[in-house]
């Protein structure tokens, strides 16, 4: 299971999200896309508007953007049965 987190250290959501992975022991990549242009890029590309929806969460090939709790533990459940 691949967890992309798409945000800004400045985005009170996006510290939420990097707590709740670390919390719940999970490896994930934090994509800074204020710091850099490749990965702003990338996260404009995963939404036809191409804007910066951030935070963005990617697990494997699922796009979640700025999800509850319960709807994140649902994907991160679905991908370990796999």
């Amino acid at each position: 299971m691949q967890i992309k987190l798409y945000g800004a250290e400045r985005c009170h959501k996006t510290q939420y999200y990097k707590a709740f992975f670390e919390t719940h022991s999970l490896s994930y990549t934090f994509l800074d896309v204020e710091e850099s242009k490749d990965y702003a890029e990338e996260l404009r590309g995963l939404y036809k508007n191409r804007k910066l929806n951030f935070p963005t969460i990617t697990i494997d090939e699922k796009k979640l953007r700025n999800p509850s709790d319960k709807e994140l533990n649902k994907w991160i459940e679905k991908q370990k049965l796999r």
